[in-house]
């Protein structure tokens, strides 16, 4: 049974070695109580000796795991000895007192704050049983003193982590003169341990309760149950410990309270101190005894945990030699490059599953934000209807407006064709700033040994996409250029005017029957503005009829009308003074000159009819736009949403082609070479191959951890 005991307290000291003890549970009696509970008081009765500090407010300020070893010396010395002064043996008891009190103030200060870092001792002692016990601050209400305004929070904390641990076995000291449902240990202990399965009690101060009352109903289990049981003991008393009452006394005295107490007399052989030191190796020794095999299979997954920790942090002898060092340094250039443009090609074994990155946010921004941002670009933003007659009437000059000009449709395209510029740069600095970031989370662990090699790495690799930004850039500006240049009219996809009157006349129909729908009950009276081919007509002379009869001749007429009002040819090729056109089947037919003239009669006559107004000028804004304008505005804005389309298309797909090719592509194909021809030079190994001092000493620690649960495990493993 010690030896098993020894066994734990040995893992203990080399877990201890390294503050190991959140990575490994292992099983130990964790003791709690409020302030004044007696809880020092039971320790020292199990130790038999006067050790710890003693005063008034919080005393134990730092958790102190205290070994109790059985151990005979041939002189019948005992003697402690502290994990933090190596061998040094401590054979007065009040100097082991003053080194946890100066361990104490060392971490926790001279004030009344506490510390997580705990303090080992062990004592060797013929009188003690072989235990494992962890003292932690007591618990308290309300900050006295100099404490902590959250004093109370710090110590709940710090005893819930140790608690919470299934390997810890908790021993809750209760005063028994206070009532036990205030208890604020068993309060905590059910917490965390709610059917009581590795809680035992503790019941002090049996001796200052009321006359007249008792806790046997306590001890023996009915009145608050737990698996592992109550056990009452009775403390030397402060008049005791000031006159410096010999332990063996106050053992004795405790015994024959309990034999004469007429409640307890039938249940003294389960009281005292001296059975909890019993109860206490006996449930410690059956609690490591089932816990041992749990602890192997930990011990086996550290151990496979940690070494492959270790391996990421590399061996450092491969920096000591000038041919190591260039290896070392080719292998990581190779692997840096490749990690770039694996997350890039999206082959990557470190892909994250939680949001787009690499090559994914590329084809992100390519497809969604670029797409979405040229989709939002409306085809006439800014382009007012004004703006439209306004060009129009500018490219006829001095002359009159004969039929639409297509100076006047190049020159309000083209700026609209320029808004496809700004989201397109945008695109690139998008794609080049995913690149950055690939850049900047390209390497491992190993490779983070090496800050300044990681720095140069990043830094040539931006270089190098900062060198393909500019031609990228610029080659999209000459896209968009290249799409103002020439307007090219005879695409295949473009309405032409043909093709927008006829969307126009069916818009026109469309909204036509709406009308009519809406008012069924009563058709309007009002002449009808009739298709916009009749319009044309209309305006172009005052007797439509004598030219429209309802046969074949009328087409051919419209679409004569047509090439002269929005032809393909140019203004030269365009013959605008033709002579008159033969008549058809006995039907006359208008020349443009004839049509130009009956224009101008209409126009005269409206004039002389209608008050003039005080400003003719077409160039102000308030000059009432004319049914022929009104038509040919909504012309212009059709063909331009149409032209508009088509060149943003063609945007839409060749700016990610070019982003690929000219950045994207260039720039994974290039970036190895371009790190070996700059970075492997001997004369850069040692500056780049300055390992960072952090990460040293994490693989120091690391190696030292690998160490402790190898040898820890060869204990466990040597008694199973």
């Amino acid at each position: 049974m010690d030896d098993l005991i020894k066994l734990t307290n040995k893992l203990q000291t080399v877990v201890s070695s390294i503050n190991a003890h959140d990575t490994l549970d292992l099983p130990q009696i964790v003791v709690v109580g409020s302030q004044s509970s007696g809880k020092s008081s039971v320790l020292e009765s199990l130790v038999q000796r006067d050790f710890l500090p003693r005063g008034s407010g919080i005393v134990t300020r730092r958790p102190l795991i205290l070994q109790l070893v059985t151990q005979r010396q041939p002189d019948g010395s005992e003697y402690g000895e502290f994990l933090h002064t190596k061998d040094k043996k401590f054979f007065d008891f009040s100097e082991i007192r003053q080194e946890i009190e100066r361990e104490t103030s060392r971490l926790a200060g001279d004030n009344k704050g506490i510390s997580r870092m705990p303090i080992h001792l062990r004592i060797y002692s013929p009188r003690v049983l072989t235990l494992t016990l962890v003292d932690l601050p007591g618990l308290t209400k309300i900050p006295i003193g100099d404490q902590p305004s959250d004093i109370e929070k710090q110590i709940r904390t710090l005893v819930m982590d140790y608690i919470t641990k299934p390997n810890s076995i908790i021993l809750a000291v209760t005063p028994a003169n206070a009532d036990l449902v205030n208890s604020d240990s068993l309060k905590l202990a059910r917490q965390v341990d709610p059917e009581g399965k590795r809680t035992i009690g503790v019941l002090s101060k049996l001796d200052l309760m009321d006359a007249g009352t008792n806790a046997l109903d306590v001890l023996t289990g009915r009145a608050y149950p737990l698996k592992l049981g109550f056990i009452g003991v009775v403390n030397r008393s402060q008049q005791d410990i000031l006159t410096n009452k010999p332990m063996p006394d106050a053992v004795k005295a405790e015994n024959e309270f309990f034999k004469q107490h007429p409640s307890y007399r039938s249940i003294a052989n389960q009281c005292g101190t001296q059975y909890l030191a019993k109860q206490l190796n006996q449930i410690l020794f059956h609690h490591i005894k089932d816990k041992l095999p749990e602890l192997r299979s930990k011990l086996n997954a550290l151990i496979s945990q940690t070494q492959q920790e270790l391996n990421q942090y590399g061996d450092p002898v491969l920096t000591t030699g000038t041919m190591h060092r260039g290896s070392l340094i080719l292998r990581l250039l190779t692997k840096f490059a490749n990690d770039f443009v694996a997350a890039i090609d999206g082959t990557s074994s470190e892909m994250s599953t939680k949001e787009l990155c690499g090559g994914a946010r590329i084809y992100y921004i390519f497809n969604h934000v670029y797409g979405n941002a040229l989709l939002a670009i409306p085809p006439c933003a800014n382009l007012t209807n004004q703006d439209i007659r306004t060009a129009i009437r500018n490219s006829t000059g001095p002359r009159p407006s004969l039929f639409v000009p297509e100076i006047a449709f190049d020159l309000l395209v083209k700026p609209q064709i320029k808004l496809l510029e700004t989201p397109s740069l945008r695109c690139v600095e998008l794609v080049y700033e995913e690149l950055m970031k690939i850049c900047h989370n390209a390497g491992d662990k190993e490779l983070m040994r090496y800050p300044k090699l990681h720095g140069k790495l990043v830094e040539v690799v931006a270089d190098l996409l900062r060198e393909r930004l500019g031609p990228t850039s610029s080659f999209v500006e000459s896209l968009i250029a290249i799409e103002r240049a020439y307007i090219n009219t005879n695409h295949q996809d473009f309405m032409g005017a043909a093709g927008a009157m006829t969307n126009m006349e069916m818009a026109r129909k469309k909204k036509q029957q709406m009308a009519l729908s809406a008012k069924p009950r009563k058709l309007s009276r009002q002449p009808s503005t009739g298709s916009i081919n009749s319009m044309i007509a209309n305006q172009l002379t005052h007797k439509p009829s004598s030219f429209t009869n309802g046969t074949d001749e009328d087409h051919s007429q419209h679409d004569s009308f047509l090439h002269y009002f929005f032809g393909g040819a140019g203004k030269t090729d365009r013959p605008a003074l033709m002579p008159d056109m033969p008549a058809t089947n006995g039907v006359p037919t208008l020349s443009v000159s004839s049509m130009i003239e009956s224009e101008l009669e209409k126009k005269v006559d409206e004039m002389s009819l209608q008050p003039q107004p005080n400003n003719t000028n077409s160039d102000d804004p308030t000059y009432p736009a004319t049914d022929r304008e009104e038509m040919e505005t909504q012309l212009i804005r059709t063909l331009i949403t149409n032209y508009f389309g088509i060149v943003r298309k063609n945007v839409q797909d060749m700016v990610p082609k070019a982003v690929m090719h000219l950045l994207v592509n260039n720039s994974r194909e290039s970036v190895q070479n371009r790190l070996v021809t700059s970075l492997y030079k001997r004369e850069l190994f040692d500056e780049l191959l300055q390992e960072d001092e952090a990460m040293a000493m994490e693989r120091t620690k690391c190696k030292q951890l690998l160490d402790v649960y190898k040898q820890a495990f060869d204990i466990v493993n040597s008694t199973m």
